[in-house]
């Protein structure tokens, strides 16, 4: 019997162990379970991140918001310092040099000895840079920053031959408006689609200090570069060099500059060189200028323009008919600005009335006397009614308009004042900056519709953009007869600048066609350059003691 229960009592403390092991095991397997649902869940790229903060660091901002797009390392385009060309180091002296190797030979105790010359002479500056296979061909991101120690002062962005898509503009979308300083950015070639254009059209006014944007060498099939300079548009200088822009986009183009209705206000250099722009583009560009008055500088070199394009421009600088539609915007405008004044009027106080009329009923004297000023109105001509009403206050649909003028004649009275101050004197490149304690005179901002009106064969003529100071045509296909259309805007343009006594608007400064089909020795071309050669601000007229000596020999 005592046998039977020791063995019992064992039986039952091995099932014990096993129930206990078991019991383990289980806890075990429910915490390793546990365990690796926590790092699933850590793990799970359907989680919403955490939102992140821009520092105004764009190389951190971009690497980040990079990695939260789900971009492996080493797809996200790294960001570095644009390379400078090294700088051209000074020839040594030749006396300083045998000056010091005299001192250092007296100063040299054991003149046997050979020197190591090659740890004295400094090796000479490279040119280039070696990198790594293949290396060359990855996507990078060039910045210039005010202190290379502080990456938080980037002014300059440039992207060099890779596609930016959908993803990496909304990437863009989020840093580029934190980085305060940015005022540059500079593509190339990077294939851009309508809709990556759209969104940088959104963006970029939110950058609040970028003013000059390039987009060369990149061919967009739509064509929509005019969506870069709508009515929201802060940039002041935009490059679209060598993208294949036809008669498609200049037409887009054109609206974008100026319509009856609306106008670029901030825009001051274009550059559309190098495309496919023919007559018809030209037309539509200069369509665009009738109503705009803050370009200063436009480029069609290296386009397909002829006569025809080049007489459309010359029209524009001198002066053109108003439309139908421009006349009947023109009435609006004028009825605009006489309403402000009709609501001035306004009727005395009861209490000053020597009778008890309404306010709304007049007497006879007052009638009489509005009916006389009537009558003298009506006598007045359209050219002083329209100057008169010109000075007086304006609607809304001018405040955006004359930004865009004050700022024009602002820049442009600057630039012709200070250009015009430097002839006949030796101009460095200190001379050419701008002068920052000349304040130019405030200009009353006119809209052109409201311009002093000429009507000439049942037509009401306006002067044409004087705002405009430079203008390139050259490598085009421009012949004589484009040249005598030119010549005769330029002409009419100095005959209204004599006539004025103190032009806040110079016009046109500088004309750039060369590699015209037309000769060199055309007599109508070589008036055309003598007259822009008093007009260029940097021209240096010869002295009166050279001329008389060249007379007197």
């Amino acid at each position: 019997m005592s046998s039977t229960g020791g063995e019992t009592s064992k039986m039952n403390s091995f099932v014990k162990k096993v129930k206990m092991g078991k019991r383990v095991e289980k806890m075990m397997k429910d915490k390793s379970g546990t365990t690796t649902g926590q790092e699933i869940a850590d793990d799970d790229p359907n989680k919403t991140p955490e939102p992140y903060t821009c520092t105004g660091i764009f190389e951190a901002d971009f690497t980040e918001f990079c990695r939260r797009n789900h971009l492996k390392d080493n797809e996200i385009p790294a960001v570095v310092i644009r390379p400078k060309p090294p700088g051209i180091q000074p020839p040594p002296d030749a006396k300083s040099k045998d000056s010091k190797d005299s001192k250092d030979a007296s100063k040299d105790p054991t003149p046997d000895e050979s020197p190591d010359t090659g740890s004295q002479e400094d090796p000479p500056p490279k040119t280039y840079v070696t990198k790594e296979k293949y290396a060359y061909f990855r996507p990078v991101i060039q910045v210039e920053m005010e202190n290379d120690e502080k990456p938080i002062t980037v002014t300059e962005i440039y992207i060099r031959g890779w596609k930016i898509d959908l993803l990496m503009v909304g990437i863009f979308k989020q840093c580029w408006p934190t980085i305060e300083k940015l005022s540059v950015v500079n593509l190339w070639n990077v294939n851009l689609s309508e809709a990556v254009i759209k969104e940088f059209a959104s963006f970029l006014p939110q950058c609040p200090n970028l003013k000059t944007l390039a987009i060369d060498g990149t061919i967009c099939v739509e064509e929509s570069w005019a969506l870069l300079i709508g009515e929201e548009s802060l940039l002041t200088s935009l490059s679209l060099r060598n993208n294949g822009i036809t008669d498609k986009g200049a037409a887009m183009i054109g609206k974008a500059l100026s319509t009856v209705k609306t106008c670029n206000k901030n825009l001051i250099s274009l550059n559309l060189s190098g495309n496919k722009i023919s007559d018809i583009g030209a037309t539509s560009i200069a369509q665009g200028l009738r109503m705009n008055r803050a370009l200063l500088s436009l480029s069609l070199a290296n386009n397909n323009v002829s006569n025809e394009g080049a007489k459309r421009l010359a029209e524009v600088l001198s002066r053109f008919p108003l439309t139908h539609e421009e006349v009947v915007e023109r009435r609006k405008l004028l009825s605009e600005k006489g309403s402000p004044d009709r609501g001035l009027v306004k009727s005395p106080p009861p209490s000053r009335r020597g009778d008890n009329r309404p306010g709304s009923v007049r007497s006879s004297s007052h009638m009489d006397k509005t009916d006389k000023k009537r009558d003298k109105s009506s006598k007045k001509k359209d050219g002083k009614k329209d100057k008169d009403d010109a000075t007086k206050g304006g609607s809304k649909k001018d405040d955006k308009w004359k930004k865009g003028f004050m700022k024009a004649s602002i820049a442009a009275s600057i630039v012709a004042d200070t250009m015009t101050k430097t002839k006949g004197k030796k101009t460095s490149s200190k001379d050419k900056r701008l002068p920052e304690s000349d304040s130019p005179e405030m200009v009353e901002a006119i809209n052109p519709l409201l311009e002093q009106v000429e009507n000439m064969d049942n037509q009401l003529w306006i002067p044409g953009n004087r705002c405009m100071i430079n203008l390139n045509l050259s490598r085009n296909n421009i012949t004589e007869i484009g040249m005598k259309s030119l010549l005769l805007a330029v002409q009419y343009q100095i005959t209204l600048l004599n006539l004025t006594p103190s032009p806040a608007l110079k016009g046109i400064l500088r004309m750039s066609l060369n590699g015209n089909a037309v000769k060199k020795t055309d007599e109508t071309f070589m008036k055309l350059q003598e007259v822009l050669l008093t007009r260029d601000p940097y021209y240096k007229p010869p002295e009166k003691g050279e001329d008389n000596q060249s007379l007197a020999g």
